[in-house]
């Protein structure tokens, strides 16, 4: 009787759904979708709950409160509708299945706030997925055939994880009621293709200090394969609980898992909030004058006292360069890497820490506590099943966005290692216990790392002083060395600032009131941390000043940019395209050969080796930039800004020779600082400047008498009169010399002579001038004389 009552109840759900789908005489929506699926030769369709609560409220309720009969009903309902539109395509296909979207309301749930009162309904769950096992199949029907008595056994199953209400037996039949033996018939057998997933809520939606939660996901026929580890997902699905059994007992506790009929991928990219009203602040502070990137990169930070050209840089990351996917399958990176190094106590965390909080998408590690795999992707072994199965690593998890690494120093080479293809590739290759799968981790990299010796050592090179393998720091675009130095007016600057910050209280709290522990405890996970914004109404886009705060370190009419509309403005930002104009790239251009060329002149101590990727960092820099304008342009004081953020970078520290003199004849100041002060100063157009001075001898007199005096001390006199281009002939002269003669570390003076006659026909080079460069090289360390004999350092 009952039976025959649920049977009723049944095909009277199957008729009202069968009404909602036929809407040939509406708007036809679901009639045309329905053909559509037919014609593709699909079995699932895919229902909008909104338009199921607008035409029958109350299956709509009905289907959120007691899933597993509506949707067994809603696809009887949708095989019938099938069989009136095309009967032979309802009769080949043996099960059709309908998958839902639209406004879940209170079931609109996350790992954490899935509970008990949400079993039986149907839930959209969001969270990023972190295992996948294999696709297995799973047996539907097996058909087997008696070879004594000639007839053929048919058997169907189901578990748990379907709709039917009673799960079947699992054992699977050898022989018939006599005792005659079976055999399968593996052709006429139906099997479905089945997966579990596991998804975890999203790290930026956990509470603060706890562990995030997972649910196990159930995906059967087309919908295994659609996800990847590391991609973030809307999984809608009907909870179910199962019991779990120990020693034939079932116990008191139950495994839960979500059966999935829908898989949506949210986009990568984090969206703020934004309104027309912000677009239109954004172009207006993108136009005004001054220029804009510097009152961002100001913006950026500003408890940090100083590191201008870091900010700049971090600026430069937070907006990124231009992905570009050629044809023929090559992928230029548009991501900007930053390495920062430097002494303990120069606010490298908290700039790592700033990042974090403004950028949509960060993950933070730190040296010792993360291994390679587990920045990249490690091949785990399940613990009930057996199976092996990929888990993606903190790089996968911040696919198209910035993973800090704290201590880069203290990773272990082979971890470091693990870290290269991603930083160019923009992907991990894993090929480990059989299996062989490639992941996307396109994410810009900014790793904070001590000095080899903990501290910076002035008496060594920088690269010695950074002690990583070239062919990493050659991924890093910028490298900047942080020094601690000592100097009595910046200290107290500091001093002031940190002081000031110690005493700052926010503006709710009254003095002397105890600070509360542990308030922001009861955060609500489904709604979005950064939506806090909407409360305040309109998103202001300069900070209050605050004398506290703010103190000296600005004047009241400087600007500082608020986080909220700097994480708008970046947003927006991130949208523009720019394109290279001519005249940016033969600056480029220029500039790249320029690094080049000095690699071997100068004899710079440089921070990382001069590679063809230094030209691409230019271009991703200049790119930043333009973007930092809202321009769909790069021109040349993109390119300028780029140049400037490079040499600052690549040549921290520039000794030039003026600047030794003067430092030994002020006796004061240290060694670093004097780096730091050239560094600064090593632009574009103080190049061009100190070039000019060299070849205006007098105009230098003038302008410098303590440089002067110093000349006429030194008995190097001729350097003099060697004009500085034609000194910069003799040193790439000098270097195919070396090259001729197999690298030689040093040459004989009649052999430099001989080749020199040989090698310059045009203005030939007399012994005096011979005499004098090698000289002027000595004297700036490149080459040491003794006697008859050059020996190349």
């Amino acid at each position: 009787m009952a039976e025959q009552e649920y049977e009723q109840r049944m095909r009277e759900l199957q008729r009202a759904y069968v009404d909602f789908l036929d809407d040939s005489d509406r708007d036809g929506i679901y009639d045309r979708l329905v053909r559509d699926m037919i014609e593709n030769k699909g079995c699932r369709l895919v229902v909008s709950i909104n338009d199921l609560r607008n035409q029958n409220r109350e299956r709509a309720l009905a289907l959120l409160e007691k899933s597993f009969e509506e949707v067994a009903a809603f696809q009887r309902g949708l095989k019938e509708f099938v069989g009136s539109i095309d009967a032979t395509y309802a009769k080949e296909t043996e099960d059709f299945f309908v998958g839902f979207e639209g406004s879940f309301g209170s079931k609109h749930v996350t790992p954490r706030t899935l509970t008990a009162r949400n079993l039986g309904n149907l839930v959209c769950l969001e969270g990023i997925i972190t295992k996948c096992s294999l696709v297995r199949p799973k047996v539907v029907k097996s058909v087997h055939f008696c070879p004594a008595t000639g007839k053929t056994l048919e058997r169907v199953y189901s578990d748990l994880t379907s709709f039917d209400a009673y799960p079947s037996t699992a054992a699977y039949p050898t022989q018939d009621e006599e005792g005659n033996a079976l055999q399968t018939e593996f052709g006429l057998s139906k099997f479905k293709d089945h997966q579990t997933l596991t998804v975890q809520e999203m790290p930026e939606k956990a509470p603060a200090g706890q562990l995030p939660r997972s649910v196990d996901i159930i995906a059967d026929n087309d919908l295994v394969d659609l996800a990847k580890p590391g991609d973030r997902v809307q999984i809608i699905g009907n909870f179910r609980c199962m019991p779990g059994k120990q020693g034939g007992y079932t116990s008191g506790t139950f495994r839960t898992i979500l059966i999935a009929n829908n898989v949506a991928l949210i986009s990568k990219e984090v969206t703020p909030n934004i309104t027309g009203e912000d677009v239109q602040k954004c172009k207006k502070f993108s136009k005004q004058k001054g220029s804009v990137f510097s009152i961002l990169s100001k913006s950026l930070a500003p408890s940090i006292h100083g590191h201008e050209y870091i900010k700049k840089a971090l600026l430069c990351q937070l907006l990124g360069g231009v992905e570009k996917n050629l044809q023929n399958g090559t992928r230029l990176r548009g991501d900007i890497n930053v390495l920062l190094i430097g002494d303990p106590s120069v606010a490298k965390s908290q700039l790592l820490r700033y990042v974090l909080h403004t950028a949509p998408r960060a993950i933070t590690t730190t040296g010792r506590g993360s291994s390679g795999v587990g920045l990249t992707a490690a091949v785990t072994t399940d613990q009930e099943t057996g199976d092996r199965r990929l888990e993606a690593g903190a790089m996968v998890l911040a696919d198209r966005g910035v993973v800090c690494i704290d201590e880069f120093d203290k990773m272990s080479d082979m971890d470091r290692t693990a870290i290269h293809e991603v930083m160019e590739q923009g992907r991990v290759t894993i090929a480990k216990a059989g299996i062989h799968a490639r992941l996307n981790a396109r994410c810009s990299v900014l790793a904070a790392a001590n000095p080899v010796y903990g501290r910076y050592n002035p008496y060594k090179t920088p690269m010695e002083n950074i002690g990583l393998q070239d062919s990493l720091l050659s991924r890093f675009d910028c490298l900047f060395i942080m020094l601690d130095t000592i100097d009595v007016d910046s200290d107290r600057k500091i001093a002031d600032h940190v002081v000031r910050m110690h005493r700052y209280r926010s503006p709710q709290e009254q003095d002397g009131q105890v600070l509360s522990i542990a308030a922001d405890a009861e955060v609500l996970t489904t709604r979005d941390l950064t939506d806090n914004n909407d409360e305040e109404g309109e998103t202001p886009i300069y900070e209050k000043y605050d004398a506290l705060l703010h103190g000296n370190s600005r004047k009241k009419t400087d600007k500082i940019v608020s986080v909220q509309f700097m994480k708008k403005y970046i947003h927006i930002a991130k949208c523009m395209k720019p394109v290279l104009t001519e005249e940016a790239s033969e600056m480029l251009a220029d500039q790249y050969a320029e690094l080049r060329a000095n690699d071997f002149e100068n004899g710079v101590a440089r921070t990382q080796p001069v590679t063809p990727r230094a030209l691409e960092t230019l271009i991703r820099l200049s790119t930043a930039h333009a973007k930092a304008r809202l321009s769909k342009l790069i021109e040349e004081e993109d390119a300028e800004l780029a140049i400037q953020l490079v040499q600052f970078a690549y040549f921290k520290k520039v000794l030039e020779k003026p600047g030794k003199r003067r430092k030994s004849q002020d006796g004061s100041g240290s060694e670093e600082e004097e780096d730091e002060e050239e560094a600064k100063k090593d632009t574009p157009s103080k190049r061009k400047r100190s070039e000019e001075d060299s070849d205006t001898p007098s105009k230098r007199k003038k302008v410098d008498p303590a440089v002067e005096a110093i000349l006429e001390v030194e008995p190097v006199a001729p350097t003099k009169e060697v004009d500085q281009e034609r000194y910069r002939h003799f040193m790439q002269l000098l270097h195919k010399c070396c090259a001729e003669k197999n690298q030689a570390q040093s040459l004989e003076i009649d052999v430099i002579r001989t080749f020199f006659a040989k090698a310059e026909k045009k203005s030939p080079f007399n012994n005096a001038e011979i005499d004098a460069c090698i000289d002027k090289m000595a004297d700036e360390n490149k080459v040491m004389r003794s006697d008859d004999t050059v020996f190349i350092i």
